[in-house]
């Protein structure tokens, strides 16, 4: 027969304890109460739970022993139940604290409440602890709304009843009443934004220090034909590293990188070493084989400069001390994309900053040891072969840089790089094969620049002007596409999430809205810079190009001036496609890109066939815009019927033409006060400098006048945001 039963408090009856604990104590004497009032238990501290389990009835009951037949047989008088008053009474569960000393001050806002008694409740997650709660705004609320907190188990302080008794609970640490900035998870918002402010930051300042750079590369070469010889030789390693690896690691390899660092046991750390090795390999070949045939590729990109025997000498050399940086721009790709995977994102934008300042101090010092071209007169039959030699390691010494100031940054993350030769089964083959459409899409691109680039040395060559070739030719594109770089691709950096967003719920109206917003925001900068452009051109560049000779620095004026109104749909063009990409359409792009390089082609070899030997490098700046505008307009056709034949663009074409008609005027008031000044003043630096900043003044003044005339919204609406900015 089972144990006899002890109904009553059960504390006299003999028994195992629940969940098999320890056995209870003899009926000679009371079982000791787990959960008793004991100074070293924080359950009997705390006024919420001390009494909870007061009158649980099971507390030493053997479960086994409750069956009918043991209850109708037990003998109360052989086991009398305890006599009454021996138990203490049981205590409210919930005592009200003290009153305070003082009546709350109606002029406080919200005062601290007063402290909650020690004990496990303080920490349960219906209870706000008075030492470390804030009281938090709405923007704190929106900013950290994607952040996922662990969830702590609300009911976990239920389930102390199936604990062996005398084992207490350890209590919850107690709270730092002071807690330390310890790192944080961001939520996704706040770091998308403070990423995207790091990587703006500095793209700025790489672009800023790379215009530097330019400046000091024509000081010291000119804009004649040993400043497009070292041209060439410098851009050629790029081009050879976007058509052979470039495009299709940016593309695709990096996405597969960082699917593999979310779903591979190990991080992705081995498939990022089996990246990181296959492109060493794979570049380390491309280097060997581009200085061998060095002189091939430069008779590929310009045979002004190959039937030249000085020339390309000259040019054979700085290829050859170039070309091995494609090495380090592959790798120098590759780890930063193996940080922004890890979220580590300001590396990846500020090392090329490390490489432009290598530059801008080798070119320094050749300054300083030979002069400026237009003090030293020095071309492609006079530089000595010791300058060659401190240009070419210079060159290549800033790529190094650029390259192995990763390394602290990898180390950082835990990444550590061990060369991987087992590529076959690991999905690079299949990841090779996803490229095609962007490998097409670089190749029509660069097939455009190598048509160019071969047309503006000859034209160059031919003119026997400085300013008039190649070199001037980029000079003028780096000033020009600056605007694009900082205020369009700042808005739709803004706007292209919600457009993927859009896309991705099928959503075609909000896709049209944010491409809308996306134009006329930008335009209200583009369209008035593009005139400015147009107007002051030739300030500009005597003002910034002054030491390569004012020759020179007049030529990259007036191509300065051909490219400035083709920003517009070169801007348009950009804001478009972003749509084709937000549909993961990447074969539209492809198409467009193939018809602009067509039409730049071809509209390059009429103005180099048609117009004299001194303009036809302007009239090619002029046909890229014109390659553009064409672009646009297939683009956007495009773009309408994909999303529904509705693109608003009444809206769009009413707010880009109220803008132009605002900044011709202005820019032909400006235009005339900037000629005005360098026929009275000079073309040098100071009249350069005065007729650039009167003009500008001009400009923006009368731009302003006639658009507030005109009643345009989206310049009514950043004035409105500026003056809130400032207070006013």
């Amino acid at each position: 027969m089972n144990a006899p039963y002890d109904g009553d408090r059960g504390q006299g009856a003999g028994g195992t304890a629940p969940s098999g604990g320890t056995p209870a104590a003899p009926a000679s004497g009371p079982a000791p109460d787990p959960y008793a009032p004991d100074e070293q238990n924080p359950y009997a501290q705390d006024p919420y739970v001390q009494d909870a389990y007061t009158h649980d009835p099971y507390q030493g009951r053997d479960l086994s022993a409750q069956d009918p037949v043991g209850e109708a047989l037990y003998d109360r008088a052989a086991h009398p139940p305890p006599p009454p008053g021996t138990f203490a009474e049981p205590q409210p569960l919930y005592q009200q604290p003290a009153a305070p000393q003082h009546a709350p001050d109606p002029r406080v806002w919200a005062q601290t409440p007063p402290p909650e008694p020690d004990g496990p409740s303080r920490h349960l997650p219906y209870g706000d602890d008075a030492r470390t709660v804030q009281f938090t705004g709405v923007d704190d609320l929106v900013t950290h709304a994607s952040e996922e907190q662990p969830e702590p188990d609300a009911f976990a302080h239920l389930y102390r009843d199936q604990q062996t008794p005398g084992q207490v609970p350890p209590p919850a640490p107690e709270p730092n009443p002071m807690p330390a900035p310890a790192p944080k998870k961001a939520g996704r918002a706040s770091g998308l934004l403070k990423s995207s402010a790091v990587m703006a930051a500095g793209t700025l300042v790489s672009r800023l220090t790379g215009f530097v750079r330019s400046l000091v590369i024509t000081g010291a070469l000119g804009a004649a034909l040993l400043g497009d010889t070292y041209t060439v030789a410098y851009t050629l390693p790029t081009m050879i590293y976007i058509l052979t690896v470039g495009g299709g690691l940016n593309s695709v390899f990096v996405p597969q990188l960082v699917r593999s660092m979310k779903n591979d046991e190990d991080g992705g750390e081995a498939y990022a070493n089996r990246l990181l090795t296959l492109v060493m390999v794979a570049l380390g070949a491309i280097v060997a084989i581009a200085v061998f045939a060095a002189p091939l590729l430069i008779r590929l990109m310009s045979n002004t400069i190959a039937d030249d025997a000085a020339a390309n000498s000259v040019a054979v050399t700085f290829a050859r001390y170039c070309l091995p940086t494609i090495f380090f721009m592959g790798v120098h790709v590759v780890m930063g994309q193996i940080l922004n995977a890890r979220g580590k994102f300001g590396a990846m934008m500020w090392t090329p900053v490390l490489n432009n300042i290598v530059m801008i101090a080798t070119f320094g010092l050749f300054i300083w040891v030979y002069g400026t071209s237009a003090e030293s007169r020095m071309g492609v039959q006079t530089i000595p072969d010791e300058g060659i030699r401190l240009l070419g390691i210079g060159t290549l010494l800033g790529l190094v840089v650029q390259a192995l100031a990763m390394i602290p940054y990898l180390r950082e993350t835990g990444f550590r790089f061990r060369p991987r030769f087992d590529w076959k089964g690991h999905g690079l083959g299949k990841t090779v094969k996803l490229a095609k459409w962007t490998v097409l899409f670089v190749l029509a691109n660069q097939a455009g620049v190598l048509v160019v680039t071969q047309l503006a040395t000859a034209a160059g060559e031919e003119s026997g002007k400085n300013g008039a070739g190649f070199l001037a030719y980029s000079n003028a594109q780096l000033i020009w596409g600056m605007p694009q770089a900082i205020i369009t691709v700042s808005v739709m950096a803004a706007l292209l999430p919600r457009i993927s967003r859009a896309a991705s719920d099928d959503d075609p109206g909000a896709v049209r809205d944010d491409i809308s917003q996306g134009l006329r925001n930008s335009a209200v900068a583009i369209v008035p810079v593009s005139f400015a452009f147009l107007a002051l051109g030739v300030p500009m560049s005597t003002l910034l190009y002054a030491s390569s000779g004012i020759e020179a620095a007049r030529g990259m004026g007036f191509i300065l001036m051909a490219f400035g109104l083709g920003l517009i749909p070169y801007s348009v063009q950009y804001v478009v496609l972003r749509g084709f990409y937000a549909y993961e359409d990447t074969r539209t792009p492809f198409y467009n890109t193939v018809i602009v390089a067509a039409v730049n082609a071809a509209a390059s070899a009429v103005c180099y066939v048609v117009l004299p030997a001194q303009w036809a490098v302007v009239g090619m700046a002029a046909s890229y815009g014109l390659a553009y505008a064409v672009g646009v307009g297939v683009a956007w056709r495009r773009l309408r019927n994909r999303l529904g034949g509705d693109l608003d663009g009444s809206h769009v074409l009413r707010t880009y033409a109220r803008l132009c008609l605002a900044s011709l005027p202005a820019a032909i008031v400006a235009g005339a006060a900037g000629f005005g000044l360098l026929k009275l003043l000079g073309e040098g630096a100071l009249g350069s400098l005065v007729a650039l900043l009167v003009g500008g003044a001009v400009l923006l003044g009368v731009f302003f006048v006639a658009a507030k005339r005109l009643r345009i919204a989206e310049l009514n609406s950043m004035v409105g945001m500026v003056r809130g900015r400032l207070g006013r």
